[in-house]
């Protein structure tokens, strides 16, 4: 009872602050963050909210983004969802509202939007990470069962559970196109089931009876991202239908020609292309670690959470999923989640060189076990980002991370991850690879191990300029999103793109809070 009332009571605090119930025009959250859809930004106090223990930081970007971490924001949607609900219900009638109001409000929508500048790319990009976060969830779960289970079948343990146990983390991925189906019918306007419908025969062990290109499909043939072509072909010709058919026959006819038109657009073809592009990412990702391991991972390491702050990572997601659904475990991951470790790094080194601001000291101090776990946004704006410099040291931290985890991928000892999401430290459980899981543990422990001492390093000798140093290591006590005051970084508050994975994680994904690849 008392974590409910936890929960309530920051939902509470939250709501007056994003200007109120009518201020709220929608709610979501992905793995670390409260997304609010508000009719007025300048109702929100920034400021008051970053102030609230449970709130580790705010992002702007498509939605106002609260960030309060993996597990919190869970519990705290529905109780903030049934505030606003209370809030609206008790609300007196309306006035009307004039034609005044609606142009003032409409010219502030417009504002808005314009000031995000979000462009067509990156709009499709969220797109798709809409479609796959949500599997996060079921991939995290069935990932861990499956480490636990291969981990009992090495120790040659608990025989009779083991076969329940696979069934139990195989089963969500067998059938994974057909969510993947669901969930981009329903993101690009379509009915959710005819998606899941036509991606259903991907996986569907008849079409083993097929031949298609001079070849016999497989089932399977084409994965997530057949599936993915599949759903929105389907929407396409549901659309169509909607326009030409008949109302009175549109309930018999549309779904029969969606189902029936992009099924056989699937069947004798997209499964055959989207298979071919299938095994090219997966040759591609195994040909690029085996001969470049070591420049690929430092390039990846030390570029990931930039690409997180463009919102381009989500390029990464489907990435992820195709070489999971491949090979079980997507190389990718453990490689990206060494930009959380320079962070981690970065920070500690920060620590030491203010000794005299303990504002900021009091900050990294509760930041850093968040950080550790993968969660990074708190360290990032509150810390690195708004300092300037050691937000680039970090990313040199990062770097040195992927290099190490990447060279060992060179030598043949591959380190993967079977779901994408957590990073850090939280990511251990789902660690697996070819030579045996105490190696994959001890390479990809040591990467971080190198991220750390990188990002340190870096961030100790190059992260301040005199000038920075003579600027913040004094004995006062401003918070780090406010430095502004002194002629410092703006705000803590910086644009920054919805997680993962989400990765760090998330959706790999930020590493950060940003599902890894997520």
């Amino acid at each position: 009872m008392a974590t409910e009332d936890k929960n309530r009571a920051t939902a509470a605090a939250i709501l007056p602050l994003v200007g109120g119930a009518a201020n709220v025009a929608s709610i979501a959250h992905c793995m670390t963050r409260l997304r609010l859809g508000l009719r007025d930004r300048s109702l929100v106090d920034d400021e008051a909210l970053k102030a609230l223990p449970a709130v580790m930081g705010v992002v702007e970007d498509d939605t106002y983004q609260i960030v309060l971490g993996p597990g919190t924001v869970a519990r705290v949607t529905p109780e903030f969802e049934q505030l606003v609900e209370e809030a609206r219900e008790a609300a007196p009638p309306r006035t009307a509202v004039s034609a005044d109001d609606l142009a003032a409000q409409g010219a502030a929508i417009k504002a808005q939007q314009k000031a995000k500048n979000a462009t067509p790319f990156k709009l499709f990009l969220r797109r798709i990470a809409n479609i796959f976060v949500p599997l996060i969830p079921a991939l995290i779960g069935c990932g861990i069962i499956a480490g636990l289970n291969g981990l009992l079948v090495n120790l040659q343990w608990l025989p009779a559970v083991t076969p329940a146990l696979a069934a139990m983390a195989s089963g969500f991925m067998a059938l994974i196109a057909v969510f993947v189906g669901y969930n981009t019918a329903k993101e690009f306007g379509g009915t959710p089931v005819l998606g899941g419908a036509v991606a259903a025969i991907i996986v569907f062990p008849g079409v083993a009876d097929i031949d298609a290109f001079g070849q016999t499909l497989s089932p399977g043939q084409g994965g997530v991202l057949g599936a993915l072509g599949a759903a929105v072909l389907a929407v396409y010709v549901e659309k169509w239908c909607r326009r030409w058919v008949p109302e009175a026959l549109d309930v018999l006819v549309t779904p029969t020609l969606t189902v029936l038109i992009s099924g056989l657009v699937t069947i004798f073809g997209l499964m055959f292309v989207a298979g071919e592009i299938s095994s090219a990412i997966g040759t591609f990702a195994d040909w690029l670690l085996s001969n470049g391991g070591a420049g690929a991972g430092f390039v990846l390491g030390g570029l990931f959470l930039p690409l997180v702050m463009l919102g381009l990572h989500q390029a990464l997601i489907p990435i992820h999923t195709t070489l999971i659904e491949q090979q079980g475990y997507t190389v990718l991951l453990p490689i990206l989640a060494m930009a959380g470790a320079g962070q981690v790094g970065a920070a500690m080194a920060v620590y030491f060189r203010l000794p005299r601001n303990e504002s900021i000291r009091r900050t990294i101090r509760s930041a850093l076990p968040a950080g550790l776990l993968g969660v990074g946004e708190p360290l990032i704006y509150g810390v690195s980002l708004p300092l300037g410099r050691p937000f680039v040291t970090a990313c040199v931290g990062g770097a040195f991370g992927g290099g190490f985890v990447g060279l060992f991928n060179q030598l043949g000892d591959t380190v993967g991850s079977t779901a994408i999401g957590p990073s850090g430290w939280a990511l251990f459980p789902l660690l697996d690879g070819n030579h045996g899981l105490g190696s994959t543990i001890a390479i990809y422990a040591g990467g971080l191990l190198v991220g750390y001492v990188a990002g340190f390093l870096a961030t100790y000798f190059f992260g301040f300029s005199r000038d920075l140093l003579t600027e913040f290591n004094v004995s006062q006590e401003p918070a780090p999103s406010t430095v502004a005051a002194t002629g410092g970084p703006t705000s803590a508050t910086t644009p920054g793109t919805p997680g993962g994975p989400d990765s760090g994680g998330t959706d790999p994904g930020s590493p950060a809070k940003t599902p890894a690849g997520v």
